[in-house]
């Protein structure tokens, strides 16, 4: 993606008897560090006491040997952010830690609960919690913490009748680990088993890199809880209707990762397909924007029978980083993320695939660097259709004003971008690409229709001060 919408958060939580949970979260970790780069954290319990430990910057920086060695126990959760609620700021990583009225517990959540400032002042008047940080996953967990009940059945469908949005959860306790998925299933969240314990995990990807065994993914409206007498789903919201967020099957989630059924490589490989079929150019070469692009860019080269090749090789070490750029480096601009190959595009004409237009900052520069390096023809290909609403689930895009095709038909985005031709897929075409129905989705982003009703723009900074 040119420039991309930011990350939802990863989330694990390990049940190992066996070893230390600690090491296995920190792995799995490792495998979820596309969906945030701005902080991580891991907590474990022994049975006895929790231990945490969280920390700014990217998962290998955030732990070291002798961090891990301070984790002890069976029992692990762990979290790596991208802040759709709360500033990026060391207060904010997850995974937080609350004492409720029915014990200690700690939680890391994927997602976005539009009714958190309600909520927060709630809890604060009836309950008095006090909040640390200006986070909605703070607001969950005190409510499930506080919330009433003899069971955490109880309480788990006290707060799913409160939350309003987005929230697949883990949930440490002293003697067990929840994993909790909200009834629109948002967000996604899976389970494995790895020798005689249980990895949960927000893709199939992580439990793949800890040599876990996939079962199965949580239903939307899910709980269920893991201990010594193993994997039982402890509480069931009636579903009313599903809202799978589609762009993680086209953006977020990693090509190796199973999302609703389906391996997520092969989805964008189909998407490419259609793309093919509804806005067919003739060129010499299909190239993709890698990585998240390149699966769909191989299947508008089958469908097309247009050859493909690597046209921009990204560079995979150029991660978020804390050290800001000079003028000079900021000049270079997509550069430094990616570099062109003149020997292979040099009098060729492009088709261009990418996964989506955001802002619309990032794209002209990418088809400038691609006609200087002589490119004689540029082709964009969008393999999602325009993005014209914000998302209140836990990306965080821009603002509507902030968003290209918002403002712009796709005639002038083309114009703007420099390209010669600009093509998006359709959403008819997505879905068939996918093999699902429409309204399984949430598709807020490309159609300005939510599954929930949204009075006003959210501000991802409504919890700072309050």
């Amino acid at each position: 993606m040119g420039e991309p919408a930011r990350e939802a958060c990863g989330i694990v939580g390990v049940y190992t008897p066996s070893e230390n949970a600690a090491r296995t979260a920190f792995f799995a970790l490792l495998s979820l560090q596309h969906r945030g780069q701005e902080s991580a954290g891991i907590a474990t319990s022994d049975g006895y006491n929790h231990f945490l430990h969280t920390s700014m910057g990217l998962v290998s920086q955030a732990f070291h040997e002798f961090d891990l060695q301070r984790l002890p126990g069976y029992l692990a959760i762990g979290h790596t952010r991208y802040s759709t609620t709360g500033s990026s700021h060391a207060k904010n990583a997850q995974p937080l830690m609350v004492q409720g009225s029915s014990g200690p517990l700690a939680l890391g959540h994927n997602g976005n609960v539009i009714n958190a400032l309600e909520l927060r002042r709630e809890a604060s008047e009836l309950w008095g919690c006090r909040f640390q940080t200006s986070t909605d996953s703070e607001v969950i967990a005190q409510i499930l913490g506080n919330a009433p009940g003899a069971n955490w059945q109880d309480r788990i469908s006290f707060a799913m009748r409160r939350l309003r949005g987005a929230y697949s959860l883990v949930v440490l306790l002293q003697n067990s680990l929840m994993a909790i998925r909200d009834p629109l299933g948002v967000r996604p969240l899976c389970v494995g088993t790895l020798n005689d314990g249980w990895v949960v995990a927000s893709e199939s990807c992580a439990l793949d890199n800890v040599g876990a065994q996939f079962i199965r993914e949580i239903e939307p409206g899910e709980a269920i809880n893991i201990d010594e007498d193993g994997l039982h789903t402890i509480y069931q919201h009636p579903i009313v209707n599903k809202a799978v967020c589609v762009f993680e099957s086209i953006y977020f989630a990693r090509t190796d990762s199973i999302l609703d059924g389906n391996l997520v490589y092969k989805s964008r490989e189909n998407m490419g397909k259609e793309l093919a079929r509804e806005h067919a150019v003739e060129a010499d070469l299909v190239i993709g924007i890698p990585d998240s692009a390149t699966a769909a860019a191989v299947g508008y080269s089958q469908e097309s029978k247009i050859p493909y090749a690597e046209g921009l090789v990204k560079n995979r070490q150029a991660g978020r980083t804390f050290i800001e750029p000079d003028q000079r480096m900021r000049e270079l601009g997509v550069r430094t993320k990616f570099n062109p190959l003149p020997e292979v595009i040099s009098g060729k004409r492009i088709i261009v695939v990418d996964d989506s237009i955001v802002r619309g900052t990032t794209t002209p520069h990418v088809v400038g660097l691609l006609r200087k390096s002589g490119a004689k023809e540029v082709h964009m290909r969008v393999c999602a259709p325009p993005i014209v609403s914000p998302c209140h689930f836990g990306v965080d895009f821009a603002t509507r004003r902030e968003l290209i095709a918002a403002t712009l038909n796709v005639n002038e985005v083309c114009k703007f971008i420099g390209a010669d031709s600009l093509g998006h897929l359709s959403i008819e075409g997505l879905f068939r690409a996918l093999g699902k129905e429409k309204g399984q989705y949430c598709h807020g982003c490309f159609t300005g229709s939510y599954p929930i009703d949204i009075q006003l723009d959210l501000d991802k900074f409504a919890l700072e001060g309050d």
